[in-house]
């Protein structure tokens, strides 16, 4: 360190010689002037410095659904429109021949629903659309007497009891009406009298001339010009062109069935016939018509809810009801509304006009069991006395009021005919094919 420090002003002095020493950097000549460029370079220069500052500023964004090196689906043209593709495959319905060829199928579908499970009402000749099989109604049905006989478990009468006995031999004579209306042969079976169940099921909702004792009303004055018009000019507009096509009357249902006879002591005027051939008698039905012919009248009636599959079509006829309110409901914000409107435009018609229906073909099957038809008005007319008949009932109400019910039945041409069948009954000439 010493040595460096001693040595160090030799050095600084050979340096500052070596500097004054130093010769001068040679000039080199100025390099010649470029040529100036022509016109038209210029203008490709500047177009490609245009598309170059173009494709830099328009970048395709990254895809968060393709992240990690996707494809594009846009791209730039010169005229700096941006052009999107469609991502994956085209859907089925930008296809106009994948479009026809579904409304097509569906159609031929439908129809072939439609048109396969069309039947032909007996005696009215009316066509109606059923979806439920009559396996599944029969089930239905039988499910369902299997529930009331659990609800109603120790107040079945015995079949020994004369109540008993009695309905069971009307009912006899109600459905050996029914095979002769409906030209069958071995299509059923005597009535047995059902037994009492021991399964504790539920109870279900049952279809009937529900009509509890002591539900008076007021009575109004009759007056036929306020009232729906519930005529059997259908019955015979139908019953014409029927005729005309050669319609064959659906009967498959009623064949092998097992008919079965309840009697219920209970204070409730009600009596229903369930698919399957279950009969249901409450003692309070017993209490208020004392005749045969008025309970074979109630008897006939249900059982011609049977006859016309009601409780099929009318499963049937709910369920387009609830697709049609379900369609409404997209375009009304209301849907009180619109299920009030559905009750009072669509089904409570319906169900009176099945009612009339089974009045029809009830007093046909009366006459054809031997007693007399000309009770029947008197029997409805009398159910309207129970539950309180007024004009509102003919359109607000399953049913029809009794008084019309009534008059309808002694003015109906099918009156005509039931006592024609009657007459040839009590002849000892049984009529039959009626139906």
């Amino acid at each position: 360190m010493s040595f460096y420090r001693k040595a160090k002003p030799t050095f600084d002095a050979i340096r500052g010689i070596a500097l004054k020493l130093s010769f001068p950097k040679p000039t080199l000549p100025p390099p010649p002037p470029r040529p100036s460029p022509s016109p038209s370079s210029t203008i490709l220069i500047r177009e490609f410095k245009r598309r170059l500052s173009i494709s830099s500023s328009i970048t395709p964004k990254p895809n968060p659904i393709h992240a990690g090196g996707g494809r594009r689906f846009y791209y730039v043209d010169h005229n700096r429109v941006v052009h999107f593709k469609r991502r994956g495959r085209d859907r089925w319905s930008q296809n106009p021949r994948h479009v026809f060829a579904v409304v097509v199928f569906g159609a031929g579908v439908a129809i072939t629903v439609y048109f396969g499970n069309l039947e032909t009402v007996p005696y009215t000749k009316r066509t109606h659309f059923v979806l439920l099989s009559k396996s599944m109604e029969r089930q239905l049905g039988e499910s369902q007497f299997e529930q009331v006989k659990a609800e109603f478990k120790g107040k079945i009468l015995p079949p020994n009891h004369p109540e008993s006995v009695r309905v069971k031999l009307i009912a006899k004579d109600v459905i050996g009406a029914l095979q002769r209306g409906l030209k069958k042969e071995h299509v059923w079976t005597d009535p047995e009298y059902a037994e009492a169940s021991e399964d504790p099921r539920p109870d279900g909702s049952q279809d009937g001339l529900t009509l509890l004792i002591g539900e008076g009303g007021d009575e109004e004055e009759w007056n036929g010009a306020k009232d729906e018009v519930l005529d059997d000019k259908w019955v015979q507009s139908s019953r014409k062109s029927g005729d005309a096509r050669r319609a064959e009357s659906e009967s498959r249902h009623l064949e092998g069935l097992n008919w079965e006879v309840l009697v219920v002591r209970e204070p409730i005027v009600n009596a229903f016939c369930l698919p399957g051939g279950k009969i249901v008698v409450f003692t309070g039905l017993l209490d208020q018509f004392r005749s045969d012919a008025e309970i074979a009248t109630i008897i006939s009636h249900e059982v011609g809810h049977a006859v016309a599959r009601h409780i099929a079509e009318g499963i049937t006829k709910n369920l387009w009801f609830a697709v049609l309110q379900l369609i409404i409901l997209q375009f009304v914000g209301a849907p009180q509304l619109v299920d009030a409107m559905s009750n009072l435009l669509l089904r409570l018609p319906f169900s009176r006009r099945m009612e009339m229906e089974a009045d029809y073909i009830g007093l046909l099957l009366v006459a054809s069991a031997g007693y007399n038809p000309r009770v029947a008005p008197t029997v409805y007319e009398k159910l309207g006395k129970l539950t309180g008949d007024s004009a509102l009932k003919n359109y607000l109400s399953t049913h029809p009021s009794g008084k019309k019910r009534a008059q309808l039945l002694s003015q109906a041409h099918v009156m005509e005919e039931a006592l024609s069948i009657y007459r040839e009954s009590m002849a000892g000439r049984g009529v039959e094919g009626f139906l």
